[in-house]
């Protein structure tokens, strides 16, 4: 099964959207996680200010405005 990851942080409304397309499009069809970067030290020092971070299979397919046809054609490969 498809896995994407949706890298956020609280009070991030580009996340909120970011998490409602992803489950729009891949609710589903893939496994979906959250994960608060906030958390981890590693994590914000590797995103920093670019949340949020749509990865499918562990690859990165978008960041801050998550564009719907660049994830579901990452979730059609």
């Amino acid at each position: 099964m498809t896995s994407v990851v949706v890298y956020t942080r609280q009070g991030c409304g580009l996340c909120r959207t970011a998490e409602a397309l992803v489950h729009d499009l891949a609710g589903g069809r893939a496994e979906i996680r959250h994960v608060d970067i906030d958390a981890d030290p590693e994590l914000v020092d590797r995103y920093g200010v670019r949340v949020p971070v749509v990865a499918v299979d562990g690859v990165e397919v978008g960041e801050l405005v998550i564009e719907p046809d660049v994830l579901a054609d990452a979730l059609r490969s």
